[in-house]
């Protein structure tokens, strides 16, 4: 049977592609425009867009199992039709933030993807990493590959963040191996850094100076405003901080450790 991954251009799902293939499992990859997706040649590449579940009809022709990029909203009538299909296990990529809905601008959102899972009648595992690495990418790599300073607020505060790969790598698991159902995974990454650390080891592991500049929050706002961030995203980024102890990572599920944030660097060097 085929496994079917949605969103899989995204940071995360690109590993989740490559590690299906690695697995030996058959893989369609769902894109909302496969001429440009540059996926691996071994997985089949099909347009669909889960804004419009109509579209995925025919992606789900065949398939047994799916990773879910989160989207509510539509997030029901995509199980709906996928519990039609014949899906037996649905993977969803969440958040941490998911622990804490109610209220919470990120929480809200990715718990209403888990609860259309959940009521879909599917098998279901949830992957909740905290803060991405990945996420640097756009806050970051414009401004260090313009000059080589980062510009950020909260500098002291320590976080936690996780490689995508290490999420993919939880996505994977839970899809192609047995004793996943029902679990819901927070994990993070290895290291509890500041901003400024973040900062230094870039600048080790690119060999060059990387200069770190602290923003105000109003400073901070109107950056990430510019960035193309909706407003909710950014109010809830630049909520008071909480320094983030390391705690599971994604070795507990994969029995691989953790990737570390040098690792992430060396891994993305072009894009700075």
């Amino acid at each position: 049977m085929t496994v079917l991954v949605t969103g899989a251009t995204g940071n995360v799902g690109r590993h989740v592609v490559a590690g299906l293939l690695r697995a030996g499992e058959q893989v369609r990859a769902m894109t909302r425009a496969p001429e440009r997706a540059g996926l691996p040649a071994a997985a089949e590449t099909v347009r669909g867009d889960l804004t419009e579940p109509d579209t995925v009809a025919t992606a789900l022709n065949g398939v047994d199992r799916v990773y879910l990029f989160p989207l509510p909203g539509t997030a029901a009538d995509f199980t709906g039709l996928a519990r039609k299909a014949g899906v037996e296990r649905i993977v969803t990529l969440s958040s941490v933030s998911a622990e804490y809905a109610d209220g919470d601008y990120s929480g809200d959102y990715h718990r209403e993807v888990e609860q259309a899972v959940e009521g879909s009648g599917a098998e279901w595992t949830h992957v909740r990493p905290g803060e991405f690495m990945a996420n640097l990418l756009g806050q970051w790599g414009p401004s260090v590959r313009a000059d080589d300073t980062v510009r950020a607020p909260f500098g002291g505060t320590r976080c936690t963040m996780v490689h995508e790969a290490d999420i993919a790598d939880v996505v994977v698991t839970a899809l192609t191996e047995d004793g996943h159902a029902g679990a819901a995974y927070t994990f993070a990454g290895p290291q509890s850094l500041t901003r400024r650390e973040h900062v230094r080891i870039m600048g080790e592991v690119l060999g060059r100076e990387i200069r770190f500049e602290e923003l105000t929050v109003p400073q901070a706002r109107e950056l990430y405003l510019a960035q193309g961030m909706p407003p909710e995203a950014v109010d809830w980024l630049l909520q008071d901080p909480v320094d983030v102890p390391v705690g599971p990572t994604a070795e507990r599920v994969t029995g691989r450790p953790a990737r570390t944030f040098a690792q992430w660097v060396a891994d993305h060097r072009a894009d700075f």
